[in-house]
């Protein structure tokens, strides 16, 4: 299903998606998220949504699933890791492939090389003047039009929160100035805009134009009441953490989130590494 422009664009969403919000006046004109709806994070891997589930977040290189609210993730401010840890500049969007196509847009460390997440094996993007994030906005603009050709109603920009990770080069007011820039070209596809963490933010997210929140772990860091975007936050706890403790009493961080929240936004359980149902240690769980 295409996407189109304008008002084609709202009315064909809101055939995509059974029971979203309409647009509401100062929202960007797009499509919100079903208050209420229960919410599945399929980052690992595409299946079919579990029953009661209209919420659905995927990759954007996966197709959107019919019938429920989809969000496309897009890894906006790191590269995607190289396979098995093998560089191969031939698959799009990989650190190699940004070493060979762009490697100016590449943040990098006194020593030339790319400053790295350690923990997820990519390497951060150079955003901290305003021709670095033009220049990258030029590549990613067709990765945001490609989730909305595809029949996404929103995005996902993941990694907002790059600044923690930088060694100090990069700021979350560089990651904001891009949003600025992001947010925009979303929007004029008819793509809603989710803060990603950075619960920091507080009112300044809804400010700056992000139409909801995906929180993972609010819980665990005791963050989630900073989101401002009432039921609009997509929680999302992992089953490896450490339980927490709140008034003397420890538990699992996601029980502690369904009896402090539940009905107000979705909450969802999820194995961390998001592996799609039927594969060895697949959970899912809501309240």
């Amino acid at each position: 299903m295409l996407r189109l422009a304008g008002v084609g664009a709202l009315a064909l969403a809101a055939l995509h998606c059974v029971g979203c919000t309409a647009p509401a006046p100062g929202d960007g004109g797009v499509l919100l998220p079903p208050e209420g709806g229960a919410f599945d994070y399929q980052l690992g891997g595409a299946y079919p949504p579990p029953p009661g589930v209209d919420i659905v977040a995927r990759d954007r290189l996966e197709a959107p699933p019919d019938g429920v609210y989809a969000i496309c993730y897009v890894n906006l401010f790191q590269t995607q890791p190289d396979a098995g840890g093998a560089a191969d500049a031939r698959v799009e969007g990989t650190t190699a492939w940004w070493e060979q196509e762009h490697p100016d847009l590449l943040l990098r460390d006194e020593g030339g090389a790319p400053v790295m997440d350690l923990e997820w094996n990519e390497a951060l993007f150079d955003i901290r003047t305003a021709a670095s994030r033009e220049a990258l906005s030029e590549i990613q603009s067709a990765w945001i039009e490609g989730c909305a050709d595809a029949g996404y109603d929103a995005m996902e920009a993941d990694n907002l929160d790059q600044h923690e990770r930088s060694q100090g080069l990069q700021t979350l007011d560089d990651a904001l100035a891009y949003m600025r820039v992001i947010i925009p070209l979303a929007h004029g596809r008819g793509l809603a805009v989710a803060q990603k963490n950075t619960a920091e933010l507080g009112e300044a997210g809804p400010e700056l134009g992000f139409d909801l929140a995906v929180a993972e772990e609010c819980e665990v860091y005791d963050e989630c009441d900073s989101y401002r975007y009432p039921s609009r936050v997509l929680e999302v706890e992992y089953t490896d953490t450490e339980d927490v403790t709140r008034d003397g009493v420890t538990r699992a961080a996601f029980e502690w989130a369904c009896e402090r929240r539940s009905g107000d936004h979705p909450i969802t359980l999820r194995d961390r590494d998001l592996v799609p149902s039927g594969e060895d240690g697949y959970v899912f769980q809501r309240c």
